[in-house]
């Protein structure tokens, strides 16, 4: 079985959202709209699907990826949104070999795919469709031989799934035997209004058949990974919180409320039936009531009137943290460079690694690994840090980013840190930015100022691996950190690598590092 999902809809009558979401990608009670209706049709056995795509179609191809995630096997068409049928057919290039399942993948429907499936099996037609209360959200099962005549017949088709083109024409009628289609409910998000709404009625269940994934803290209380909310803060009503995201324990949530991943809730804030979205921050003793935060905007769903908020203590756009942070282009070039002009140097490093004393504990015993194991523990040390690169999954997480690198056993800065160059070549860390931490380092923070840091990228060089000793304690790292995060530019990253370059050729990058020693010194 195959499917043909149209996702291509424009999403200009959700403007603002626009900007940063196509329809498919648009965030409902912490998953991507479309991933409803692959999840659909993944449980009903349909696992080679074609999307066809229009706006932000690269995002929402990423998105999907190829499939392997849910076992499946997913192609990709480019629309420009209301092509005619005769120029996007040639281009999705589907035989009539085996039976095709055509739907939107850009609306929100409870679950029908798998019963409408069980009912076309009674039917004898080539084209069975599933009709439901609105024909906008129609099913289409095309058998064997629906092709003959050579060309798919697609304008009644798209006519019977166009979000705005309303009921079937009497042609499109006459094409296809009907089964009705399981009682149900339906959003096609057609404006901000129906969006809040969707997102409103999923997290307090009353959207049959759909239910926000994550664990309950709470009677109506539902947290997504790493979610940090406590259950005195939901006053009444039911919330998701979703994956990274914190709610202060002094924050109120009334009525139904959704927080997407990612999001700062702090101190005093009151959330009543609103939809927070994706890398917000809400400020102390804000209030914010039947509305949509989108970062720095304050969208009223009852008058649709946009408020873009200037004070950032108010309401503040996170950015996209080491999800967007992720190595460009220009750092892999540099790492490349770097790793050919420093060639004569990993032998010297190697030997430097050999006749260096290992610490305490760091050679395996007699009988756990033998010689060899041995000497590899003498020169080479394996590190998990937490860098850019974050998973194809979209809930790909802090746990997601983490690669494997190594140091020379050696006390010499330049010299034990050449593999982290490596690093820099995949693209797990930039030339400039944040210091990398390890996953344990990641867990043990609990104040929202520590995470001030995620708005950076993480990086090979900056102000705390050059100017903080390699033994400074992990707040005072991350308060650099926090620190260079707010003040980054593009101009001060170049002066960090300049000021990089040249620590390359002091003394001090030679030395062997005692406690309390940078890699740079400023008086």
């Amino acid at each position: 079985m195959r499917a043909l999902v149209f996702a291509d809809r424009s999403a200009a009558a959700l403007a603002p959202l626009d900007r940063h979401y196509a329809v498919p990608l648009l965030p409902v009670a912490g998953k991507e709209l479309i991933l409803y209706t692959v999840e659909e049709l993944v449980a009903a056995g349909v696992t080679d699907c074609v999307f066809v795509l229009s706006e932000h179609a690269d995002r929402v191809e990423h998105l999907l990826g190829d499939g392997q995630r849910w076992g499946a096997r997913f192609r990709v068409v480019l629309s420009r949104g209301g092509e005619a049928p005769s120029a996007l057919w040639p281009r999705i290039r589907i035989g009539d070999d085996a039976p095709l399942l055509v739907l939107r993948g850009d609306l929100l429907r409870t679950p029908a795919v798998a019963p409408f499936l069980r009912k076309a099996q009674g039917q004898a037609g080539v084209r069975i469709r599933g009709v439901g209360a609105d024909p906008r959200a129609s099913l289409l099962l095309l058998r064997p031989g629906h092709d003959q005549a050579g060309a798919l017949p697609l304008a009644p088709l798209l006519d019977l799934l166009s979000v705005d083109g309303g009921a079937a024409g009497p042609d499109a009628e006459a094409a296809a035997d009907s089964v009705p289609l399981p009682d149900g409910d339906l959003s096609l998000l057609e404006d901000l209004p129906a969006y809040h709404r969707a997102n409103l009625d999923v997290v307090a269940g009353a959207f049959r058949g759909l239910a926000p994934a994550g664990r309950e803290l709470a009677l109506g209380l539902i947290a997504g990974r790493r979610a940090q909310v406590s259950p005195r803060s939901l006053k009444q009503g039911h919330a998701y919180v979703g994956e990274n995201s914190r709610v202060s324990a002094e924050a109120e949530l009334l009525g139904n409320v959704v927080i997407a991943r990612d999001v700062i809730v702090d101190r005093a804030a009151t959330i009543h039936d609103s939809v927070i979205l994706p890398h917000s921050y809400v400020g102390e003793l804000v209030e914010v009531r039947n509305a949509i935060v989108a970062g720095d905007q304050l969208i009223r769903v009852d008058t649709g009137v946009v408020v873009t908020i200037s004070d950032a203590f108010l309401l503040g756009n996170l950015g996209q943290g080491n999800a967007a942070a992720g190595s460009r282009v220009t750092d892999r070039i540099g790492g490349a460079l770097l790793i050919l002009l420093s060639l004569p140097l990993w032998p010297l490093a190697l030997a430097a690694a050999a006749l260096s004393r290992p610490p305490a504990g760091a050679l395996p015993a007699a009988g756990e690994g033998g010689n060899a194991t041995a000497a590899a523990a003498r020169l080479w040390r394996t590190e998990m840090l937490i860098g850019n690169r974050r998973s194809s999954l979209p809930t790909a997480g802090e746990s997601d980013q983490c690669f494997f690198t190594g140091r020379f056993a050696t006390d010499i800065p330049v010299l034990a840190l050449l593999p982290r160059l490596l690093a820099v070549l995949r693209g797990d860390l930039r030339l400039v930015g944040v210091a990398p931490l390890t996953p344990r380092e990641s867990e043990s923070r609990s104040e929202d100022w520590q995470r001030v840091r995620d708005q950076a990228p993480v990086g090979l060089l900056g102000p705390t691996q050059l100017l903080l000793p390699g033994d400074a304690p992990l707040d005072e790292r991350l308060m650099s950190d926090a620190f260079y995060a707010g003040q980054r530019s593009d101009l001060k990253d170049l002066r960090w690598l300049g000021e990089g370059l040249r620590g390359l050729f002091s003394a001090r990058a030679w030395r062997a590092r005692g406690a309390g020693e940078s890699i740079t010194a400023r008086d």
